[in-house]
C-alpha cells in the first residue's frame, strides 16, 4: 500500500530544495529575461533531464556508490566547478557588451544542452535526492513507493524550471532586465563564480 504521508514528505523536502536559489534557478531566470520564454523553457528542459538522471542514480542506489568513490566524485566536482566558472565568465562578458542573447529557434538546442550539462555537472544533486527520498522511505516501504516518489520529484523539478521560465519571461521582467542588464549579468557572474569556487574547494575537502 502506498504511504501518502511518506510521499508528501518526500515531495515537500524536494520542493524546498528545488525552489531554493541556486545556479540552476538563477540561470533559467536570467536566460528567460534575456532571451525569452522559449529559450528559458529549452534550458529548463535540459535542467530537468539532468535532474532526472541524478534522481535515477539515487533511486537505484548508485548515489551511495558514487559517494563512496572519491576519485570519481572529485573529478565530477572539478568538472562542475570549471563549468560554473565558465558560466561566470560568460555572464561577465555579457555584462560588458551591448545586445541580448540569441533567441532564434536554432539556439534552442544550445540552451537545452547548456541546461543539461549544468545539472549533470553538479554531483551535489544526488545528495539532495538521497536526502529527500530518505524522508519518506524505510525498510518497510511498499515496492511502488520509490519509482512513484522519484517520478513525482522529477515532475516537481520540471514544474519549477517551467515556472521560472514563464515568470521571468514576462514583459515586465524582460524590460527590467534590459534596463539593468549589466548589473544583473555582473551579479549573476559573481554568484556563478562563488558557486564554482565552492565546488572546486569541496573537491579537495572531506
Amino acid at each position: 500500500m502506498i504511504d501518502l504521508a511518506g510521499i508528501a514528505s518526500i515531495a515537500l523536502a524536494f520542493l524546498v530544495v528545488t525552489v531554493s536559489p541556486g545556479p540552476a534557478n538563477i540561470a533559467v531566470a536570467t536566460i528567460s529575461m534575456s532571451a525569452g520564454r522559449k529559450a528559458g523553457l529549452a534550458f529548463g528542459l535540459g535542467l530537468s533531464c539532468g535532474l532526472a538522471f541524478w534522481g535515477l542514480v539515487a533511486a537505484t542506489g548508485m548515489g551511495a556508490v558514487l559517494q563512496s568513490t572519491p576519485p570519481v566524485l572529485i573529478a565530477m566536482k572539478l568538472f562542475g566547478g570549471a563549468y560554473l566558472l565558465w558560466l561566470a565568465w560568460h555572464s561577465a562578458c555579457s555584462a560588458t557588451r551591448s545586445g541580448t542573447l540569441p533567441s532564434s529557434e536554432a539556439a534552442q538546442g544550445r540552451w537545452f544542452r547548456q541546461g543539461l550539462v549544468l545539472n549533470l555537472s553538479n554531483p551535489k544533486a544526488v545528495v539532495a535526492w538521497m536526502a529527500a527520498l530518505s524522508m519518506g522511505l524505510g525498510e518497510s516501504t511498499a515496492t511502488g513507493m520509490l519509482p512513484l516518489a522519484t517520478a513525482l520529484c522529477i515532475t516537481i523539478g520540471f514544474a519549477n524550471y517551467a515556472a521560472h521560465a514563464a515568470a521571468f519571461s514576462l514583459p515586465g521582467f524582460m524590460r527590467g532586465y534590459q534596463r539593468a542588464r549589466r548589473w544583473v549579468d555582473g551579479a549573476v557572474s559573481a554568484l556563478f563564480a562563488a558557486a564554482g569556487i565552492g565546488l572546486l574547494r569541496s573537491a579537495f575537502t572531506r
